[in-house]
Parts: structure tokens; sequence; C-alpha cells
């Protein structure tokens, strides 16, 4: 079997909602947690920014929402960035330990 046919056999369908719309995705099981939990943070700040932006459209909603979602991840990302930074610091450290202790 291919690795390409493996993928599609280990994907899942799931059925998501977001703005009260209903999607069918096929994912990875590992997966299917966190894209449920998107799923519910997406809807719960489109309630959130329907009361605090009444008379908008569902688009406008959905604009705020990504614009939210997005900054987040840039701010999770700069935090992951130091963490890889840190990583490679201490794999570099550590290599140069294996060196000394090793005898090369």
């Amino acid at each position: 079997m291919s690795e390409e046919q493996s993928n599609s056999t280990e994907m899942i369908p799931v059925n998501i909602t977001i703005a009260d719309r209903t999607y069918r995705v096929r994912i990875a099981p590992k997966d299917e947690e966190a894209v449920r939990k998107t799923a519910a943070i997406i809807n719960q700040k489109m309630i959130e920014f329907k009361n605090l932006y009444a008379g908008k459209d569902m688009q406008d909603y959905i604009s705020m929402v990504l614009l939210w979602f997005t900054t987040e991840q840039q701010s999770n990302g700069q935090n992951l960035y130091e963490l890889e930074s840190l990583q490679n610091q201490i794999d570099s450290l550590s290599a140069s330990i294996d060196k000394v202790v090793s005898g090369n």
C-alpha cells in the first residue's frame, strides 16, 4: 500500500459546524479533538462578537473571528519560535558536552 493510500485510509469524516453551517471534512483521527475544539472556539467568539457588535452580518462576524484567531496564532507562534530557539541552544550544548565526554 502506498503512503498516499495509507494516509487516505486513516482519514475519518467529521461534521463540523461553524457559523450555523455544517461542513463535512476528512481529518486524521488524532486531529479530531483539536479540530472540534477549534470550531467550538470559533463559534464562541462569533457569539461574543455578535453581542458586542449588534446589527452586523455573518460575514462581518466571521471576519472579526478570523482576525482575532490569526492574531492569537501569531502571538503563540512567537512563543513557539522562542521555545524552538531555546531547544536548538540546548541541543547544541548537549552535542558539545557529548563530544567532551566521549573524548572526540
